[in-house]
């Protein structure tokens, strides 16, 4: 004798579980949910970071090639007083090396501080339409 239902007969349904295991499972799904949300959130915090840092290395050298442009300025400006005319041409032509490098590591910076982002804004907004979903599911 066979334990499966005749064909065509009424099938089982698992319609007849109790509350408490259906409250149980949405609260698994949710704190799934909840956790992959954490982990999408801490994985885009970390790629944020990663931008700030190229942004801040990137005005750092921007910094220290307007110090050397500077100084490169005040060396020039101390030869030309001293009428040493290819000594001063030379310490102007380095100054304007210097200062292009400043200049361009400086918009690159700018550049890369714009990509920068705020990354828990959509995080945020995921949760409270996870959230809202699981509440208006069995509404």
């Amino acid at each position: 004798m066979s334990t499966e239902p005749a064909p065509g007969a009424a099938q089982p349904q698992d319609d007849e579980r109790s509350i408490g295991a259906i409250v149980g499972d949405i609260a698994d799904d949710l704190s799934t949910m909840v956790r992959s949300e954490l982990e999408l959130a801490k994985a885009e915090v970390t790629q944020e970071v990663a931008k700030a840092g190229k942004a801040g290395g990137a005005f750092g050298g921007a910094a220290v090639s307007g110090w050397f442009a500077l100084l490169f300025l005040s060396l020039f400006v101390m030869y030309l007083l001293d009428d040493a005319m290819e000594t001063a041409w030379a310490a102007l032509i380095v100054f304007g090396v210097w200062t292009l490098a400043a200049v361009a590591l400086a918009l690159f910076g700018r550049a890369k501080a714009r990509d920068i982002r705020n990354p828990i804004d959509p995080t945020r907004r995921n949760l409270k339409e996870d959230v809202s979903w699981a509440t208006n599911r069995n509404s």
